[in-house]
């Protein structure tokens, strides 16, 4: 099994983590049957946060008993020091423990230092001290944010997308992080479901020795596609190349990643999802989305009143309503002639 260490945490993990913001969406009994059958198959990293519902009590009930076993990092979105603290002792609570590997900081808008009046940096290294904290992280979206994250050298490790879709931008930060021995944590790596080929994506991001994915896994196939590929790490070849170049002009410019950080909307738009409708469209089979289900949800974005709420919190700074717009148009352009594709 390939595995990584974390920059200069120290921490090992494998070249395969299992992402578990989707398990919100599972029972508790499945969840714990996957977050076992993970660690059974040597995935021991696990990644979840305050923000991700129940993904938390799910994985301490999990892994009760076999606690030693797994590396967990976990994340807060507080933006006091009170509302750190008590993120702090819910996640410990929940994850049945008395400490995180990782504690990261959940997407601020700004980076956390000390001095800057939040307290939040204050805080972690407190709880560092008192050993409830042992290396401390941020994850972003934003590029000036994890910039800024990695050249002040606060942190060990930076979670940020990173997929085969990556721009130039994007590389840019991955290669920061290795200069300045900064773990590299890869969300996002099937770029929120647009990438549909997991060998593909696994042996891309294999090519760089310091990343980390983190894959989100909601249904056993998942996990054990990925307990397979890290099984039988793929190699790179000229068919894997061929679907990347067509991915990425097929993918170019604006397109939304899925990150939800946008939600809720007002008029109950299900922005993540319409937002990437004319995506779907083409590159999966018409029948599973020119349905009852996704026409009622496209329907929604006719409520839209351009309020400006979601395009002000889009981490890539998209214009968000014109993009629903530009879906919805497209969306109902197939559903007239939906019997077509039959």
């Amino acid at each position: 099994m390939q595995t990584v260490v974390l920059g200069r945490s120290g921490l090992t993990v494998p070249k395969n983590g299992f992402g578990a913001l989707p398990i919100q969406r599972i029972s508790k009994e499945e969840s714990s049957r996957l977050l076992r059958k993970a660690l059974d198959h040597g995935m021991y990293y696990f990644d979840t946060a305050r923000f991700y519902t129940d993904s938390e009590e799910k994985m301490g009930l999990a892994l009760e008993g076999r606690r030693n076993e797994a590396v967990i990092s976990t994340k807060t979105g507080a933006v006091t020091a009170e509302g750190f603290w008590r993120d702090l002792e819910t996640s410990l609570r929940l994850l049945k423990t008395d400490h995180v590997e990782l504690y990261q900081f959940h997407n601020p808008d700004f980076c956390p230092k000390p001095g800057d009046g939040s307290g939040l940096y204050e805080a972690m290294l407190e709880a560092r001290r008192q050993g409830k904290v042992l290396h401390i992280g941020i994850t972003n979206h934003r590029l000036k944010v994890a910039r800024e994250a990695i050249e002040s050298g606060l942190y060990e490790t930076i979670q940020f997308p990173f997929s085969y879709l990556a721009s130039d931008e994007d590389l840019e930060i991955v290669r920061l992080a290795r200069e300045h021995d900064m773990g590299f944590i890869a969300m996002k790596g099937l770029a929120g479901g647009l990438i549909d080929h997991a060998a593909t994506a696994y042996a891309y991001l294999a090519r760089y020795k310091h990343v980390v994915p983190i894959w989100g896994i909601q249904r056993e196939r998942e996990l054990d596609e990925f307990i397979s590929l890290q099984d039988n790490p793929p190699v790179m070849t000229a068919e894997m190349e061929q679907r990347i170049a067509r991915d990425r002009e097929e993918l170019s410019g604006d397109f939304c990643r899925g990150c939800g950080y946008c939600q809720p909307c007002p008029e109950g738009i299900e922005i993540e999802s319409c937002n990437r409708m004319y995506l779907f469209l083409r590159r999966a089979p018409y029948s599973v989305y020119l349905n009852e289900e996704f026409h009622e949800k496209m329907q929604k974005v006719k409520n839209c009143r351009k309020c400006g709420q979601c395009k002000a919190k889009c981490p890539y700074g998209l214009d968000t309503p014109t993009l629903l717009q530009r879906n919805y148009e497209d969306f109902m352009e197939h559903w007239s002639h939906r019997e077509d594709y039959r």
